[in-house]
């Protein structure tokens, strides 16, 4: 019988899953995961383009610029095994959609790591990952996986 009560929950994630609401999220999680990576793409463009006029650029820009496209490629990851049921995925999508951002603007406003229009650039490039955060704590995604029961 137990094994029968799995199924059935099992069953009824799936559905959830592919209810409208459910796809609607998962649509513009994927969306955003684009829109971040041609953002941070366009963001090394700009750090390679100010460096080869001669104007200085410092290793934390460098290093960031090479960095956060490869981000992207995470959250692409975890975004397409949320879409196929994976608590874990969710659970990870969901934690680093909201700490990421606010490590990134937080170490950008410490005073002299990086001029303004990098900081201000780099704010930009991290808006879509907010709206992954909001998405995943939507109502559709929360009901499509719900909470593990404690024993």
């Amino acid at each position: 019988m137990e094994t029968n009560t799995n199924e059935t929950a099992a069953t009824a994630t799936a559905a959830l899953l592919d209810s409208p609401a459910a796809q609607a999220a998962f649509t513009t999680t994927r969306t955003a995961v684009k829109v971040y990576g041609t953002l941070t793409t366009a963001a090394f463009l700009a750090v390679v383009a100010v460096a080869s006029t001669g104007h200085m650029v410092n290793p934390f820009m460098w290093t960031r610029a090479v960095l956060l496209p490869f981000i992207a490629v995470l959250l692409h990851r975890l975004a397409l095994s949320t879409a196929g049921g994976s608590r874990r995925a969710y659970d990870r999508l969901r934690t680093i959609t909201v700490v990421f951002p606010v490590a990134v603007i937080g170490v950008d406003l410490i005073p002299g790591v990086c001029p303004w229009w990098y900081a201000a650039m780099q704010t930009l490039c991290v808006l879509p990952a907010l709206r992954i955060a909001l998405t995943t704590r939507d109502a559709a995604l929360r009901t499509a996986f719900p909470k593990p029961k404690s024993r």
